[in-house]
């Protein structure tokens, strides 16, 4: 997708599986079934998308997916199907070598989200994305570094704990526009410091919606997840990016909806409705 000056496109690290009941919290299954069917485990199938944005001479991604470090065991348990260095192998497929991304966004340091930064190396774990700078929350990094017993399992602290030492990292504190046309923001309903991100084009908005809107069904104010360790502060936080997205026409990437890549917004009915969705190499218009 062109916008402006922008160039923006679509890359995954495969795909997986969790708890459907994890994923949408009260929500009765019957509910959120017809959109996401579950396996016999009760597990739905999530996309593990990343956003590669484009813009002169800056290649910026944000997320990388849940990278190579799992053994056969977890592999089955998040039913993990995505071949070997799979995100570094579909930008490579399309002309992107991995020394070449300048960037790399996190929205926040959960596994399936930071688990691609490293990778085995000789002998040790390197950076998959040598060259470039890796954005953080310090409210998320202080977190993930000292978490909760609830989220604990979320995460891996060998995923990031290399960043500090390798120069790498710039922390983040609050909103502030990192690069040029590039602005973050944090939400803290799913995790302390966990960021979206937000592309001002000069034509459009695009947002990298993370977690706080991690499927298209979601746009649905009160479907959020069980994960979320303050969920009435991830319902606030949603109708703030919505009435936004809805008045200003924005375009919201959703990083774990394996059907339905990208829509727009509008409020209608006293309800946000996803009304116009699409792929970002085929967005029509």
């Amino acid at each position: 997708m062109k916008l402006g000056d922008w160039h923006f496109r679509a890359f995954h690290d495969g795909q997986f599986k969790l708890d459907g009941g994890a994923m949408f919290g009260i929500v009765p299954k019957v509910m959120w079934e017809k959109h996401h069917p579950a396996d016999d485990m009760n597990r739905i199938d999530l996309d593990l998308r990343c956003l590669l944005a484009d813009h002169g001479d800056r290649r910026i991604l944000v997320d990388t997916g849940m990278g190579d470090r799992w053994d056969e065991k977890m592999m089955g348990v998040f039913g993990l199907d995505r071949r070997p260095n799979h995100l570094v192998a579909e930008l490579a497929e399309a002309g992107i070598i991995r020394e070449s991304i300048t960037d790399v966004v996190l929205t926040h340091l959960h596994f399936d989200h930071a688990g691609g930064v490293f990778r085995p190396g000789e002998g040790d774990l390197e950076p998959v994305f040598p060259n470039a700078t890796h954005w953080v929350q310090k409210r998320q990094w202080d977190w993930a570094n000292n978490p909760s017993q609830r989220d604990r399992a979320s995460f891996r602290v060998e995923d990031f704990e290399g960043l500090l030492e390798s120069g790498k990292l710039e922390l983040v504190d609050g909103r502030q526009e990192i690069l040029p046309g590039i602005t973050v923001s944090p939400v803290n309903g799913h995790t302390p410091g966990q960021q979206i991100v937000e592309f001002n084009t000069g034509k459009k908005v695009v947002v990298f919606c993370g977690d706080l809107i991690p499927f298209r069904s979601q746009v649905h104010v009160p479907w959020i997840m069980g994960f979320d360790l303050n969920p009435l502060l991830t319902v606030t936080e949603k109708n703030q990016l919505l009435t936004r997205a809805a008045d200003e026409g924005f375009i919201l990437v959703f990083e774990h909806d394996k059907a339905n890549e990208a829509s727009t917004v509008e409020f209608n009915e006293g309800k946000f409705r996803a009304v116009r969705t699409f792929t970002l190499d085929n967005p029509g218009f």
